[in-house]
């Protein structure tokens, strides 16, 4: 009987020292997660960014060729 009890109390323990581990790994995890979401949404602002960038690239550059063949 004694060893039903400490196997009991011993799992019990078991039990509670695994739901705490695993609960700061899911704290650690959710960080990752955040940080890698904010990570995604700014590269996305980015990309929607680039093409209104290059447009006005090609823009100066029209207006630099303009001037040098007006300086000619």
């Amino acid at each position: 009987m004694n060893e039903i009890i400490v196997a009991l109390i011993t799992g019990g323990v078991t039990l509670v020292g695994v739901l705490i581990s695993n609960q700061k790994a899911q704290a650690v995890t959710d960080t990752r997660l955040d940080e890698l979401t904010r990570e995604v949404r700014e590269h996305n602002n980015f990309a929607k960014r680039m093409p209104v960038v290059e447009e006005q690239i090609k823009v100066i550059n029209h207006r630099i060729q303009d001037l040098e063949e007006a300086q000619k």
